[in-house]
Formats: structure tokens, C-alpha cells, sequence
């Protein structure tokens, strides 16, 4: 069925596409027409975060920024959605236009700049949600555009605290490329401080709340290696439940004489797959095995789901992806990483295999 609405889809303006999208993926849901859009994948249970996921395979951040259609969003078969980035505030993002298709290169560039109702907005969506489905919920925050990186923390604590109730984990979001200034809190000082706070704040609400939230951080492809190594120092010193690699990228390898390739803004889809897939891979090494990775960028085939595995991620995520692909690429996911898991190791073949 997507791909009979995908030409319409991309007939129209990027952004509009998307809010058609959700909408008829909303009809979808409340008509009961999903089984139409995708057949749930068979269950895959991954263990990560001392959480029970009904498969790894997850939906990134960014398409639903308001948590309007969790319900929706699962029913399609992912075994998690994170929804966000969300902010304090409501704001309007960054001016229009501000996402681009590159088709040749199965690839989006975006400059939205955290778009949302507030933080509000959400927690009123998420509470409404029915949750039957059996995937989790993850909630993405940020800080507000107009809220100095001196003062970030108390936007990243505000929104913790209004969402910790609501949520399976929470993603503090410190890498997008569209809010001036943000990437800076991954220096190493700035990064243990914010996650410093962050983490007493976790504890305080894990004793308040009666349970106890993971907590995750959300990195850049564009990191240098000395920057991964350090983030992996202050995220292992500090003891954070998971690391997700990774962001969009303002990197523009191999799109030279394409359309939209001097766009400002993150790039994802496939030309991203590599250069996350390394980053994961140095920040897997660095990391201790006790804290689980989340790969995602550039996956838009079951083969690349397998390499993020393969690189050290427990659990992926899609979003561009799922945009050039449709439901369908869930569970060719799924498949991919169970045979994957099921594969014999290379010490249990015959010497010649």
C-alpha cells in the first residue's frame, strides 16, 4: 500500500508529505486498516536498558516531535518509538523551507530546529495514548533555541522531570545540528556536567516515582575520534543506561553536484550509514559492555540493521528509512537481525566452512 502513496507523497513538499503521512497513518490505525500498511514482524525479545523489547528494531526521534500518534506508530510493528525532540517551550523551529529530498541519494537533509508544542503538548498526547500495542516508549528531549548552553540543564531537568512518568527511557538529545550552538555540549567538561545533573536528577526520580527510568544520550556522526574516546570516558564514568549513534551529519561526502547538497542542516539516510556505523563501532569499543547501544543512521535495508548489530548495537532505529521504504523495512529489520542471532557462531562450524 505505501507503494502506491509514496509518488503522492513525494509529489508534495517534504514537510507536508510528513504531516499527511502521520495523518493517514492515524486513519489508519483508528479504522483498523494498518494490517493494509504492514505485517507486524514476529516477535524478536532483546533484552537492553533492564528492559524486555519485543524486537530491536525502533522508530527514531523526529517524526512524531508531539507524541500525537504513539498508538498509531507502534501498531506498525516496531518494538520501540521515540518520540521528540521536545522542548520546555513551545517553538516554531527554524524558518521555511527546511527539509529536502535527495532521492538519488535515498536521502534527506532537514534544518527543523526542534519544532514543537512544548513539553506540555506532549505529556498531555503521551497520557492519552492507549499503549496496546506491546513496543516501548521512548521520549527525546532538548533545550530551547533561546536557552544558553550556561543554562541548558535546567531545560534538559524540566523536561526529565515531566516526562520520567510517562516513559520507557528518555534520549537527552545534545547532537542535533539545527539549534545553535547544541553540539558544544558534547565537549567533555560541558558533557560531564549536563550528564552529571542529569543523573542525580534520575536517581532523585527513580526514589520519587517508585521505578527507575534509563536514561540515554544521544551523539553526533561528526565527532573526532578524540572526541569519542572522551565521550566514551565521561558516559562510562558516569554510568549512563545507553548511548544512541547517531545523529544527522553536516557532512556532505558524496553528494557533490546534487540538488539540495548545500542545504544547511542534518543529513540522514544512506549516505550517513558508514560514517555512523563507524562511530558506533569506536564508541562500542570504548564504552563498558554494561552500557547497550542503539544504532541508527543510514539503515534502509535489512542488511544494514545486521551491520549496525555487527558494529555493537543491542537495538536500531529507522526514520529516513522508513520514509524511502515504508512499513515493509520493520520487519525485513527484524528478519535480518534474527538470522543474524540465530547464525552459528564461527567456532561451531566444520574447520572448511
Amino acid at each position: 500500500m505505501y507503494g502506491l502513496a509514496r509518488p503522492f507523497l513525494f509529489g508534495v513538499d517534504p514537510e507536508r508529505a510528513h504531516a499527511l503521512g502521520l495523518a493517514a497513518l492515524e486513519a489508519a490505525w483508528r479504522s483498523g486498516l494498518n494490517p493494509l500498511l504492514a505485517t507486524p514482524p514476529q516477535p524478536l525479545p532483546t533484552k537492553a536498558l533492564g528492559l524486555v523489547f519485543p524486537n530491536p528494531v525502533g522508530l527514531a526521534a523526529g517524526l512524531d516531535k508531539n507524541g500525537a500518534h504513539v498508538d498509531a506508530l507502534l501498531a506498525l510493528g516496531f518494538g520501540f518509538v521515540e518520540v521528540g525532540t521536545v522542548t520546555p517551550r513551545p517553538q516554531p523551529g527554524n524558518p521555511k523551507p527546511r527539509m529536502f529530498r535527495l532521492p538519488e541519494h535515498k536521502a534527506i537533509i532537514n534544518r527543523l530546529g526542534f519544532n514543537n508544542h512544548g513539553v506540555d503538548a506532549l505529556v498531555r498526547n503521551v497520557s492519552r495514548a492507549r499503549r496496546k500495542a506491546p513496543g516501548l516508549l521512548g521520549i527525546n528531549i532538548g533545550r530551547n533555541k533561546d536557552t544558553p548552553n550556561e543554562s541548558a540543564h535546567a531545560d534538559y531537568l524540566h523536561c526529565l522531570e515531566r516526562v520520567y512518568p510517562l516513559a520507557d527511557y528518555v534520549t537527552v538529545n545534545i547532537s542535533s545540528p539545527n539549534t545553535a550552538g547544541l553540539r558544544e555540549l558534547q565537549e567533555e567538561q560541558a558533557l560531564r556536567r549536563l550528564v552529571g545533573t542529569l543523573r542525580e536528577a534520575q536517581e532523585r526520580l527513580g526514589a520519587q516515582h517508585g521505578r527507575r527510568v534509563p536514561m540515554l544520550v544521544k551523539i553526533a556522526p561528526d565527532l573526532s575520534d578524540d572526541d569519542i574516546d572522551a565521550a566514551g570516558r565521561v558516559l562510562g564514568d558516569l554510568e549512563v543506561d545507553g548511548v544512541i549513534a547517531t545523529n544527522t551529519t553536516i557532512g556532505r561526502y558524496g553528494l557533490e553536484g546534487s540538488k539540495f547538497a548545500d542545504e544547511a542542516g542534518g543529513l540522514s539516510g544512506e549516505p550517513l550509514m558508514g560514517k555512523s556505523t563507524l562511530v558506533l563501532r569506536r564508541l562500542r569499543s570504548r564504552l563498558p559492555e554494561s552500557i547497550p547501544m542503539i544504532g541508527v543512521g543510514g539503515i534502509l535495508t535489512g542488511a544494514d540493521a545486521a551491520t549496525k548489530a555487527a558494529a555493537g548495537a543491542t537495538l536500531v532505529q529507522m526514520y529516513t528509512g522508513l520514509v524511502y521504504r515504508g512499513p515493509q523495512l520493520i520487519g525485513e529489520c527484524v528478519e535480518a537481525m534474527r538470522r543474524r542471532k540465530e547464525a552459528p557462531s564461527r567456532g561451531n562450524l566444520p574447520p572448511n566452512a
